[in-house]
């Protein structure tokens, strides 16, 4: 359970206590991240998952600390989104190819191929596709990949290694 600071003694924050917490402080937090993102259902979303991780986390209790936490992880889930959302965008538009010059055999064989590759890289699990997409959309490095996600450039490498070998799979069906 959270813990609060009350002088020199630790207190259990009670989940009355939280409610309070989570009633004072939550539309400060949610309009924060709504600024940031213009999607109030995203802005919310991110929110009470900062609240749950202060809460999952039995975060010790201290008013303007834990509250200046909360911003600090609701912008974190905030920007870790965004880049999830920027990367989804970089590969809608790398799908985009001028199809004026191709035969109707070519562009019906092009759209299924497509089809086909969206829907494996899709299948992928979702660490697999992270650092795939990372690695072919923003021509990241594995080292940069590793950094950005937070896990070593080995673990990157195996990934990659496992994402490429699924899709050949699966395009080859």
């Amino acid at each position: 359970m959270p813990l609060i600071w009350y002088h020199s003694h630790i207190i259990l924050l009670t989940k009355e206590q939280f409610k309070i917490c989570f009633d004072e402080w939550f539309d400060g937090v949610r309009n924060y991240i709504f600024y940031k993102c213009g999607d109030s259902e995203k802005a919310t979303d991110i929110t009470q998952e900062a609240f749950m991780k202060v809460w999952q986390k039995q975060f010790k209790y201290h008013a303007q600390q834990t509250k200046g936490l909360l911003y600090k992880i609701a912008n974190e889930l905030w920007i870790s989104e965004y880049r999830k959302i920027q990367t989804a965008r970089k590969f809608e538009l790398s799908l985009t190819v001028k199809t004026d010059e191709n035969s109707p055999e070519d562009n019906l064989e092009y759209e299924e191929l497509k089809s086909k590759y969206e829907q494996s890289l899709a299948d992928l699990p979702e660490k697999q596709r992270e650092v795939f997409l990372m690695s072919r959309m923003e021509e990241l490095s594995y080292k940069e990949i590793s950094e950005r996600v937070g896990i070593s450039v080995k673990a990157v490498e195996k990934r990659m290694s496992l994402a490429l070998s699924e899709l050949r799979i699966k395009l080859k069906k």
